[in-house]
Parts: C-alpha cells; sequence; structure tokens
C-alpha cells in the first residue's frame, strides 16, 4: 500500500509498505477515503516533533471499515467511520472520568514512538486500536470533507468554545483551520462577539462571513480594538491558536479579568508567560490538546445540521501521490485546507 512517510525536515515522500494487519480483537482495519494535513503535521514537517524516519504520518481521516476484530462491536465491515486523532481505552482511571484526550493507554496517529509507535492514516489503509471507542458511524448525507473535521480540528475548536458563557466576548488568535473552528464554535456557543486576528486577509475575511470582528494583527492594534469592543474591560475567553510565545503573551493581556486563556495551539518550546499579570488578573489558563473523543458525538450533530459548517475551509483536494508537493503548498500558507484522497 501507499503511505506518506517523515524523512527529514521538509522531506516527506509517498512510499510503498506492507499492507497492516489486526493484531488485537479490539482493532479495525480502515481503508481511507479522505485525510487531511493539519497544522500540528507542520511540527513534524519541520523537524520540531522527533519522528523515526520513515515512520507513517497523518491522524485525520474518513474511512470504512474492511475489516473489524471480534470485539468491535459499534462500528462493521462496510461502515463509513471518522475517528479521533488519538486512542482511548475507555476502562483508565482518566477515561472513567471522561478525560479521554489523557488516556493512561492514548495512542495518537502519525507521531512516532514519542506518542504511542501508531502508524498514520496518511495512507491507502490504517489500523484502528481501540475501535469501539475511536471510530463512530458517518451519518448519512454528511459528507467526507465536512465529517473529516469531526476527528480533530473542529472538535479542537469546540473543545476551546466549552469555555463560552453566553453573552460573552471572545477573542480568537491565529485563523488556521482550527482558529476559524473556534470562531464558529464561540459563536454557536452563545458568544456575544468573537473578535478574529491575524495577519492573511483572506483569513480574516473567511472570519468575518462566519459573523466575527476580524482584527489585523498588525495593521492594527489588537490590545486597542479589544478594549474598544468590551468596554476596556478584555475578553472572557481568548483562544490561543497559534503557539507562539508571541500569543501567548498577546493572549493574557487581551484576557479580561477573571477570564480565561485557553492555549489550543500546539507549544513545542519553552515560553514565558507574565504570570505577575496573569496573577494580578486572576486568570485561568488552560493548555492542552482537545478532547476530541469527548467532544465527538456532539460535533457531528452540529455538523449534521449545518450549525458548523467547515465547507468554506477547504481550500485543496490532492491526490495522495501529491503529497510531497501538498506539505509544501500547505507550508507556504497557500492553502488552508489540504483533503487528500488516495
Amino acid at each position: 500500500m501507499r503511505a506518506v512517510t517523515f524523512h527529514a525536515a521538509g522531506d516527506v515522500r509517498v512510499v510503498d509498505k506492507p499492507e497492516p494487519e489486526l493484531r488485537d480483537p479490539g482493532e479495525a482495519l480502515i481503508r481511507i477515503r479522505a485525510t487531511g494535513i493539519c497544522g500540528s503535521d507542520l511540527h513534524i514537517y519541520h523537524g520540531r516533533i522527533e519522528i523515526e524516519p520513515g515512520f507513517t504520518i497523518g491522524h485525520e481521516y474518513v474511512a470504512e471499515v474492511v475489516e473489524a476484530g471480534a470485539a468491535v462491536r459499534s462500528v462493521a465491515v462496510g461502515d463509513r467511520v471518522v475517528g479521533g486523532f488519538q486512542t482511548a481505552c475507555g476502562t483508565c482511571w482518566l477515561c472513567h472520568r471522561g478525560l479521554f484526550h489523557k488516556c493512561d493507554r492514548s495512542r495518537t496517529f502519525g507521531h512516532g514512538a514519542l506518542l504511542g509507535s501508531l502508524d498514520g492514516t496518511q495512507a491507502d489503509l490504517a489500523v484502528v486500536p481501540d475501535a469501539n471507542l475511536t471510530l463512530r458511524r458517518v451519518p448519512d448525507g454528511l459528507s467526507d470533507d465536512v465529517a473529516l473535521f469531526a476527528g480533530d480540528v473542529m472538535a479542537t475548536g469546540y473543545h476551546a468554545a466549552t469555555a463560552v458563557v453566553p453573552g460573552d466576548s471572545v477573542v480568537v488568535l491565529g485563523l488556521g483551520p482550527v482558529g476559524l473552528c473556534a470562531v464558529q464554535a464561540a459563536l454557536v456557543a452563545g458568544a456575544a462577539q468573537v473578535i478574529a486576528v491575524d495577519t492573511v486577509a483572506s483569513r480574516l475575511e473567511t472570519a468575518r462571513s462566519f459573523g466575527a470582528i476580524p482584527v489585523h494583527l498588525t495593521e492594527q492594534s489588537p490590545r486597542d480594538e479589544v478594549k474598544r469592543l468590551t468596554e476596556r474591560r478584555g475578553a472572557q475567553l481568548v483562544v490561543e491558536a497559534v503557539g507562539s510565545p508571541q500569543a501567548l503573551d498577546l493572549a493574557v493581556r487581551l484576557a479580561a479579568k477573571c477570564g480565561t486563556v485557553n492555549l489550543i495551539g500546539v507549544h513545542a518550546a519553552p515560553a514565558e508567560v507574565h504570570l505577575g499579570l496573569a496573577w494580578i488578573k486572576s486568570l485561568t489558563i488552560a493548555a492542552g490538546h482537545a478532547n476530541v473523543l469527548g467532544h465527538i458525538d456532539a460535533v457531528l450533530g452540529l455538523l449534521s445540521t449545518g450549525r458548523l459548517d467547515p465547507r468554506p475551509l477547504v481550500t485543496h483536494h490532492m491526490a495522495l501521490d501529491q503529497a510531497a508537493e501538498a506539505y509544501a503548498l500547505y507550508d507556504r500558507r497557500e492553502a488552508l485546507k489540504i483533503v487528500l484522497t488516495p
């Protein structure tokens, strides 16, 4: 089968690999119908996340079940499915509390030995451990493009918006796919206004089309605009969807007293934060990847009714064999979301 593999910084290749086989009764073998390139994949592409050369990457997928282990009950052969970017056992102390993203036995697709040595989904076929919890049937009428977002990007935006209290002012820093999904999710959650900050004009315009107030990071003053729009209070929720020290610092400064800063951008290096300012404001700072498996059913429901609609975010469809070109395109910020089709 074909698989997209990492070899060195800036070097991904499509290679032939043996077809995977089931080794556990709780696993399912899936044939990939659509897989996405995610912003977090760029950390691997740039060499910021250590991964073994030749490892299959990718963690977003819509697929068809082609084989199910004897213990798999939630899906069956022939089902069209979407799954989380990481697995969860469903039985550990954390899973029993619904904290599936911190499962003691969790494994993340496409991130090498660092996160469980689970081959990625930018391939023709993939094995899904703990399939009963990891996979969901895709509702009839939901396209592969839309369903793909439930397993990571939209569920991550939804996770960020769980802190919204109706009537809140929300700031989203960074308008990649995750940030734009957070804009939609915050509005669905009842935010009175969402202020969307970025430097890319097309992304600011997309945020505007969703109902947000766009603010250019460098051509305007985000601090002045947030003060103006919130009667100088600041935002009750600031979503940092960039993953940079500068964005973190700005998020703390834009937050209102007793507000929340939610870091959903991937931070792969040390960063400083003005703890004195966070302390005096009594801020809550939340960090980490999203509890996708805890949110995926709600997200699928909202996608099915169109209340969440990521279709404007898909800017490119490319063949799996074009993965190297697709990564280069995405790295140049010339694409918002690329869907690869085997």
